[in-house]
């Protein structure tokens, strides 16, 4: 009995064990196929670094030393682009901008924003009538505009960030080229 179960059990499963093995044989990609896969593959992986190189996250070296004491010269930072779709950018932000004057990017930092009041006096700087706290510089860094005047007042427009390096004594900034449009502002450096 134990023999006929078993040569039944066999018989009744040959017709199955050969469908799968029919199915389990397919034909392995062509050489055509195989290149179109790799191209595509490639596309979709320079498609996806050029977004995030362009509106999430970049790599960038600052060239200079208007930000010392804080970033230096030659060090390598990363710009998060996407930060200022969810939000404004706001006092102490570290962002790269476009220059006014002649187009290049440049890191400052923003100091005041839209309809806001900067006031410089005797080496000190305002924002609307208080006396702008920077823990970033060193200790004792005057302010002074570009003309080294005692007083001047600047006020930014509806859509307008004034910035500034942190090396005020060697920094090309709004003191000289005035606030910033929103538009010129890329994003808010990670440091």
């Amino acid at each position: 009995m134990n023999a006929e179960y078993s040569s039944a059990g066999s018989e009744s499963l040959a017709p199955w064990l050969r469908r799968q093995g029919s199915e389990a044989k397919t034909e392995a990609p062509s050489l055509l196929q195989q290149f179109i896969q790799f191209l595509a593959l490639g596309g979709l992986a320079v498609a996806s670094y050029l977004f995030i190189s362009h509106y999430v996250f970049q790599s960038v070296q600052v060239v200079g030393v208007s930000m010392s004491p804080t970033l230096h010269d030659s060090g390598h930072y990363f710009l998060n682009r996407w930060a200022y779709r969810s939000r404004d950018p706001q006092h102490s932000d570290v962002v790269v901008i476009k220059d006014p004057t002649d187009g290049k990017f440049a890191v400052k930092r923003i100091i005041a924003g839209p309809g806001e009041l900067v006031y410089f006096k005797n080496g000190q700087l305002y924002i609307n009538g208080r006396k702008l706290n920077e823990p970033y510089l060193s200790r004792g860094t005057a302010t002074f505009t570009c003309q080294k005047s005692n007083e001047e007042m600047i006020v930014c427009g509806s859509d307008q960030y004034f910035v500034l390096g942190d090396n005020r004594n060697n920094s090309f900034d709004s003191r000289f080229y005035g606030p910033v449009q929103r538009q010129n502002i890329l994003g808010v450096i990670a440091y």
